[in-house]
């Protein structure tokens, strides 16, 4: 079964920015779309931005402009670019294939705040 692990969160001011990363055990490249989720307390998982094998990518309209994904098939190895961080952007993220699930990952805690 192939293993995620998330990286790159921490504490930051807003208007800051942070790059995520997760690596796979598995390839990415097998995978026809990979994404980032994020679930902050009481509140339902949600979508982020997804990318697929052909670099197409989607980001969802809430924080589009400030996020950008990317991945890197020879590293096994997926990004969340996120800069204009606000304190609504707070939540445990999370990445997964979008059409064959893998076992969730620990994911990286990501909070913003003054």
């Amino acid at each position: 079964q192939v293993q995620l692990v998330e990286s790159g969160g921490g504490l930051v001011q807003p208007g800051g920015s942070l790059r995520l990363s997760c690596a796979a055990s598995g390839s990415i490249g097998d995978s026809s779309v990979v994404g980032w989720f994020r679930q902050a307390p009481g509140k339902q998982r949600e979508l982020v931005a997804s990318v697929t094998s052909g670099g197409r990518t989607n980001v969802d309209d809430s924080v589009k402009g400030g996020f950008f994904i990317s991945r890197d098939n020879a590293k096994n190895t997926l990004y969340l670019q996120m800069n204009k961080l606000k304190p609504t952007d707070t939540a445990l993220y999370r990445c997964n294939y979008l059409l064959d699930f893998a076992p969730w990952g620990q994911g990286t805690q990501v909070t913003v705040s003054s």
